[in-house]
């Protein structure tokens, strides 16, 4: 048996993890992006109804059947990695939802070829109003960065133990700045939406993804599992610069 697997992973400290070299911090940092991406393109498009028990029928938009992966996978990247390797995922996806926005505005813009009948459904899925954009873009980078910060220091204040608490809890608070951010941004004083109907919209949102979360804590725990063992390291931000801004490490 080797060294790796008979003494588990090697704790280590954030600004040393950040010299590392990691088998699959790539990969997750392109799953990130990908769902990320593909949630606001896909999932922000289509607005869905449930019929539910008591509650009657419930309108949501569907990107929030995925967007909460996103957040999974920023649990995983700060808890494996450390809060320096997620800040450049954040900062990498912020950048990304920037180019998707400007590259949807010029595409949906551009004169359609004559003839080409498909130029208003192109409108209807990829062209966005630049207020609920920047809005999405704004509350996307608050919230991942406030849940992967949460994460961090509780990471130190459990000793390691307890990752469901740091989970959930990061995504309580995260996902909270998201919702506080996006929505009155997005929709308040807008044409039928009242401050009361933004605030409960936000709250419903809220509520359910940190549920997703919760519902997909037993596959964090494998994730990070597997991926602390194949790196054979075990981050703490003992001395990490927690600002966004921070120079890379």
């Amino acid at each position: 048996m080797d060294s790796e697997r008979s003494t588990g992973p090697a704790r280590v400290d954030g600004k040393a993890a950040g010299h590392r070299l990691f088998r699959y911090f790539d990969f997750v940092m392109a799953a990130f992006v990908t769902v990320l991406l593909l949630s606001n393109i896909i999932g922000a498009s289509k607005r869905s109804v449930v019929d539910l028990p008591i509650l009657g029928e419930w309108y949501f938009g569907a990107g929030v059947l995925f967007f909460p992966i996103s957040y999974v996978i920023g649990d995983v990247l700060t808890e494996v990695y450390g809060y320096a390797r997620a800040r450049r995922c954040i900062w990498a996806g912020f950048g990304a939802l920037i180019f998707m926005v400007v590259m949807a505005e010029v595409v949906v813009a551009l004169p359609p070829a004559e003839g080409w009948p498909f130029q208003s459904d192109y409108e209807n899925l990829f062209g966005q109003a630049w207020r609920i954009a920047g809005a999405s873009i704004i509350a996307f980078w608050a919230g991942e960065f406030v849940n992967s910060y949460v994460l961090a220091r509780m990471k130190i204040w459990t000793r390691g133990k307890a990752l469901w608490s740091r989970t959930i809890g990061s995504t309580v608070v995260g996902q909270g700045v998201d919702s506080a951010i996006f929505y009155p941004l997005a929709f308040l004083g807008t044409m039928g939406w009242t401050v009361e109907q933004v605030f409960w919209v936000a709250v419903t949102q809220w509520v359910l993804k940190v549920s997703w979360e919760a519902l997909l804590t037993p596959v964090t725990y494998l994730v990070v599992g597997w991926l602390k063992r194949r790196e054979g390291v075990d981050v703490y931000d003992t001395d990490t610069d927690f600002s966004p801004f921070a120079k890379v490490d």
